[in-house]
């Protein structure tokens, strides 16, 4: 079952949009092949497979394949065809399976640039046009305020989130600050999931974090976001949620998954999400996407992928559960880098 059709305006507004991603982010240009692999499932991926047709028009240089219409080895074949430096573009209301292919990491391995929309099935109707202004790309601002908050979170001390009357503090330096801000020059791969607009970290002592922080969204066992009726307080001591209040099932549910597993809830990750096109109030059911909205957010597990800590085994850690905490201020050190809703640093 194939959802409605997007407005007219959402797909011109689509087709700006990639453009500039296309040739600023991607730096995609003449004399390099495209391959754009999509389904027509939903309103969403058929207004950006138009949005792609318009910015590389079908010829030589850029070829179209509907996923449905072909064999998973026909695929693999054209991943093939490509030579490093070129671009495949996955437009993906779920997500593609391919057997033993990890899409995008293969993909990267291969040396080709990749721009991958996934899970656009969970945004339907208005969401899908946020979804679509979450793809604008500023340069000036992604770049310039993501690197200004990298250099500001790998030289602080510690930091504070205050939100809703409440303090969250990360008494200790961070490790090196990794950016998501459509700026490849000093990265091995090109490209990556979109919508982009991030900055993350985590404490490099992970005790070092405690106080309180209000839950306004969290990723549920779905991988939707859930929003209580009223944001849900976690107590932190020593790195780890040791209580909370307010708690609805559903966020109940994630902390007893989480202790189950993994013994106790800790907190790991602390994002910097850059992305203005989400809010508290603007919002996508995908939990993947809604990620990099404008404002803080952590995760809960032990799981993280980027950061290495000792005693924390790869095999055992098995959870990263974003959750994002209503924000009025962020301090880094003694300066203020947050204030109402938006980076203040540049």
């Amino acid at each position: 079952m194939t959802t409605p059709d997007l407005p007219a305006a959402a797909i011109d507004a689509a087709t700006a949009h990639l453009r500039d991603v296309l040739a600023i982010a991607l730096e995609h240009g003449p004399g390099r092949r495209a391959l754009v692999v999509y389904d027509t499932r939903t309103g969403l991926a058929r207004a950006l497979v138009e949005a792609y047709r318009r910015n590389l028009p079908e010829g030589p240089d850029a070829r179209f394949v509907d996923f449905d219409a072909v064999a998973p080895q026909q695929v693999l074949d054209t991943f093939g065809t490509l030579a490093p430096g070129d671009l495949v573009v996955l437009v993906q209301s779920t997500n593609f399976r391919l057997d033993g292919f990890r899409l995008r990491v293969e993909l990267f391995k291969l040396g080709l640039k990749v721009i991958e929309h996934v899970h656009l099935s969970r945004m339907p109707g208005e969401q899908g046009e946020h979804y679509i202004a979450s793809l604008a790309y500023d340069p000036a601002y992604f770049r310039g305020v993501g690197h200004a908050l990298k250099a500001r979170i790998d030289k602080a001390a510690r930091a504070e989130v205050h939100g809703g009357g409440e303090v969250l503090v990360f008494d200790s330096p961070f490790e090196g600050a990794k950016l998501n801000v459509g700026d490849y020059g000093a990265m091995h791969n090109v490209g990556g999931q979109f919508p982009i607009g991030e900055v993350f970290t985590e404490a490099r002592d992970l005790e070092a974090v405690s106080g309180r922080a209000q839950v306004h969204v969290f990723g549920d066992t779905s991988y939707l976001v859930n929003r209580p009726a009223v944001p849900v307080t976690v107590i932190i001591e020593r790195g780890r949620v040791v209580g909370a209040e307010n708690v609805t099932p559903e966020f109940q549910e994630v902390l007893d998954i989480i202790r189950r597993d993994e013994g106790e809830v800790w907190v790991r990750e602390l994002g910097f999400g850059m992305n203005r096109a989400f809010t508290r109030e603007r919002r996508v059911d995908d939990i993947g996407t809604y990620e990099r909205m404008c404002g803080i957010h952590l995760s809960l597990g032990a799981k993280h992928g980027v950061y290495a800590k000792p005693g924390f085994k790869r095999k055992d850690a098995r959870y990263h559960i974003d959750v994002f905490v209503v924000t009025d201020a962020v301090y880094l050190d003694d300066e203020r880098v947050y204030a109402d809703g938006a980076w203040t640093v540049q």
